[in-house]
């Protein structure tokens, strides 16, 4: 490590890194950090220090106790900790927040590990669900790799069902082709259905690749027959990687990023409407790489005060900003947004409804009057 007084237990962070995708060797944890300082502002400081390059904030953790967050970065270049400063003061002047870096090299899993995680992964399984299957004398590390393998089988027995669930619908023809012919789905919708059914479709990995092969067709069959011919054990997951990066967009998860991060409310826009806009291009950020999932819902909140520029009368009810640190989800900042704007809108014809209302009598006076006049009464 390179500081002595570390902000959390040394096993604790390199979990943390492992669990944010993180590679020690390129990550720097920040603690000392406000609640309400912004993760754009923590990036922009620590790229002033050189020897880090880019930096994107993957994680945090909270200490109520102090109101400061602990942050875990990830430095675009091998973090040199006799080039790293101890700490880095903001431009606030505020106490300076204090840098950690870790730089073990993370040990490297044998081929037997990955072939097991593989094997759990493709069926929805964990490590953690095989150990209560071994002796509980030894853990996982001790068992052999035969007492391993007959954990598996009994786990997989269980949990797999005696016949394929086909109560999933069956995913809709995308070819690739553009313009989009009719009868086809584009390849965003194609893309949420068939993610929607690896994630929902209880069957194993074999049927989700086989639902997956039976809806493409054209230049889209090619590259899923190119990547069978490879591997015909390829996680249906694959599928759709290759997909998107071969008729997807070509931008990074970084340009995603800035792409997110450079939105703005367009003129007689609706608020939700923003939202929505937001969510679409942050979805494919998180997908990309370049906003940790964990920081979805903070990202989009920071986003949303920057960028709602013709409605900041609203985000001053919502509160956004004194929430910055327990942002809502999508759905629940959504159903707040769309329930203040119908508020709105019933105000506003409550309003025209009494208008309407006056000036109807005011009318119906005036011509009485004059009625009244011209008969001489």
């Amino acid at each position: 490590m390179a500081n002595s007084s570390l902000p959390l237990p040394p096993l604790e962070l390199q979990t943390w890194c492992s669990e944010s995708n993180v590679n020690p060797a390129y990550a720097v944890v920040v603690s000392g950090v406000p609640m309400d300082t912004s993760i754009a502002d923590v990036e922009e400081l620590l790229e002033t220090v050189k020897a880090f390059g880019r930096v994107r904030v993957r994680a945090q953790k909270s200490v109520p106790q102090l109101k400061t967050d602990i942050l875990l970065c990830e430095c675009r270049n091998p973090v040199d900790p006799s080039k790293a400063p101890p700490e880095i003061f903001p431009h606030t002047g505020e106490l300076p927040w204090k840098l950690t870096l870790l730089t073990e090299p993370a040990e490297e899993p044998d081929e037997f590990a990955i072939k097991l995680k593989r094997l759990l992964e493709s069926e929805g399984k964990t490590l953690a669900d095989i150990e209560p299957l071994l002796s509980q004398e030894s853990n996982l590390k001790q068992e052999h790799p035969s007492s391993i393998i007959r954990a598996v089988g009994e786990l997989l027995e269980k949990v797999r069902p005696p016949q394929e669930n086909n109560a999933f619908r069956r995913l809709r023809v995308f070819s690739g082709v553009t313009p989009t012919p009719a009868g086809e789905e584009t390849l965003e919708n194609w893309l949420e259905q068939a993610q929607l059914m690896l994630d929902e479709c209880d069957c194993s990995a074999k049927e989700k690749r086989k639902r997956i092969v039976e809806s493409v067709k054209g230049p889209a069959l090619e590259i899923i027959q190119a990547i069978r011919c490879n591997d015909p054990d390829t996680p249906p997951q694959k599928f759709l990687e290759a997909i998107e990066n071969v008729f997807g967009t070509t931008e990074s998860g970084e340009d995603l990023y800035f792409a997110f991060r450079s939105m703005q409310q367009n003129p007689n826009e609706r608020l939700s409407d923003f939202v929505r806009r937001l969510e679409k291009v942050l979805t494919k950020a998180v997908q990309k790489g370049g906003v940790p999932p964990a920081l979805r819902d903070r990202a989009r909140a920071e986003q949303l005060l920057r960028g709602a520029v013709e409605s900041d009368i609203m985000l001053l009810q919502l509160r956004l900003k004194e929430r910055l640190h327990n942002p809502p989800s999508f759905m629940a900042l959504l159903s707040e947004v769309r329930a203040d704007e119908d508020q709105k809108i019933k105000t506003s014809s409550c309003s025209s409804l009494v208008l309407g209302h006056f000036l109807f009598v005011f009318v119906m006076d005036r011509l009485t009057y004059k009625v009244r006049q011209e008969s001489g009464l």
